[in-house]
């Protein structure tokens, strides 16, 4: 597991809304990566954004400013991109300051980078539109659009102090295994204990969740429609603030039975993958 020093992502969306501005965590070194390659020597980054104060002024500020609320309420500030109820946080929670939920801290390193998914170099904006698309089952932003930009440049902010060919150890989710094949059986039994308060028994979500199946979720190409990304994810952070209390084994079992749900379809995934290698578990 990775853990490491949050700070001040305690405060709610809504407070940093008001705020115009992200409460960054404290900077802190993280204690291992799941890649063994860089178990040794020291990791060579610290996760570390910026802090809220070096936002700058002026039409750069402003922008970032627009980015960040885009990420966080994109129900409202993502129209009419978005095409179903989730919002960019759903995924990246604490508005991408979370480093055990694909957090955005450090992605501006990565990109342009190849994808074999799409089997080209995709940039940041063309990783940002998969999302709005697969994700967020809506559709892609104009390249010129100006809250395309807005959102890339909240990114690249917040990967401000994180060095030019950083492996950005904390990239992701901290991937785990299952001992056994996924039960959606068991399940939906532990969703019963352990989700349906904030998700409903029906999984079409609550105001404090959102919907995890039907028409108003993610769609089957999306990462989160894999059941080893949905079980890394509900390990390390669900029952929300709650991370790490489930088993691998359980969380595999949820995966699975909120991935047996109904979801809305992605007619464009006939053409993912063009040159193979599409993981095992791709429910397409």
């Amino acid at each position: 597991m990775r853990h490491i020093a949050l700070g001040c992502l305690l405060m709610t969306v809504a407070g940093w809304l008001v705020a115009g501005c992200v409460p960054p965590p404290k900077a802190g070194q993280v204690a291992e990566s799941n890649d063994p390659a860089k178990k040794e020597p020291a990791l060579d980054a610290l996760f570390a954004p910026p802090s809220p104060e070096s936002i700058p002024g002026g039409q750069r500020g402003e922008q970032i400013r627009l980015g960040f609320k885009i990420v966080a309420n994109t129900q409202e500030y993502g129209q009419p991109y978005a095409g179903n109820k989730l919002n960019c946080t759903t995924c990246h929670l604490d508005a991408g300051l979370n480093p055990n939920a694909a957090s955005f801290v450090g992605l501006s390193r990565l990109y342009p980078e190849y994808r074999a998914r799409a089997d080209r170099q995709v940039s940041l904006a063309d990783r940002i539109n998969e999302c709005f698309e697969r994700s967020l089952n809506g559709t892609a932003l104009p390249p010129d659009s100006s809250k395309l930009a807005a959102v890339v440049a909240y990114i690249d902010w917040l990967s401000q102090n994180v060095p030019q060919g950083s492996a950005v150890p904390w990239r992701g989710i901290p991937r785990i295994t299952s001992t056994r094949p996924p039960d959606a059986v068991n399940g939906k039994a532990v969703f019963a204990k352990k989700c349906v308060f904030c998700h409903g028994s029906d999984g079409q979500g609550t105001m404090a969740a959102p919907p995890l199946w039907g028409p108003d979720s993610y769609n089957i190409a999306a990462g989160m429609a894999r059941v080893s990304v949905a079980a890394s994810f509900i390990k390390a952070n669900m029952p929300r603030g709650w991370g790490w209390t489930v088993t691998d084994d359980e969380a595999f079992d949820v995966a699975a039975f909120i991935n047996s749900q109904p979801r809305p379809d992605f007619p464009a995934k006939a053409y993912d993958w063009p040159k193979g290698g599409k993981p095992a578990d791709a429910p397409y």
